[in-house]
């Protein structure tokens, strides 16, 4: 995985985070429904950035992008983010380009991020939430540790209107 590296989301990547977003938006709607809410233009995606970039000072939200080394191209995104941190707890999320499926790298970088942000800032569990119906999204989450806790019904509500289950799982430090 020495050909990709993880950083912060920042101003300064507003405009290759709404392409990437652009060219995954479909695939995105349901799951990422607030980043997409926000992206739908790239002045929308500018201003959508600068408010990202108070709440990482505020450590409310730690958005990360996924760049191939080579080419500076965005291929992914793994946000912490509902976070408690009178727990503390917060909610791993992930998606990687419709072009870099099936190469480990969420699995790769989930894992890096975990170990990095767990020392950093002294999680002591996150969880994810994920469709049932997404069995590539189980299977990244299993490998990188998370144990299913249990299926919370009717708690999401999709883009298109559905009330669907989710699967809770869980990682403790």
């Amino acid at each position: 995985m020495n050909d990709y590296h993880i950083e912060l989301l920042s101003p300064a990547n507003a405009d290759p985070f709404f392409f990437l977003i652009q060219n995954n938006r479909s695939r995105l709607e349901d799951f990422f429904a607030g980043t997409v809410g926000k992206t739908k233009t790239l002045e929308a995606t500018r201003q959508y950035c600068q408010e990202i970039e108070k709440k990482i000072e505020l450590k409310l939200y730690f958005p990360y992008l996924i760049i191939e080394s080579s080419t500076s191209k965005l291929v992914g995104f793994i946000d912490v983010k509902n976070i408690e941190w009178s727990v503390p707890k917060g909610e791993l999320g992930a998606f990687i380009d419709v072009d870099y499926e099936g190469k480990g790298i969420i699995t790769h970088f989930g894992t890096e991020l975990i170990r990095q942000i767990v020392a950093e800032q002294g999680f002591k569990k996150l969880f994810c939430r994920v469709s049932p119906n997404n069995k590539r999204s189980i299977r990244v989450v299993e490998q990188i540790g998370f144990q299913l806790e249990g299926v919370i019904r009717r708690d999401y509500r999709t883009t298109g209107g559905e009330l669907i289950d989710l699967n809770y799982y869980g990682q403790t430090f």
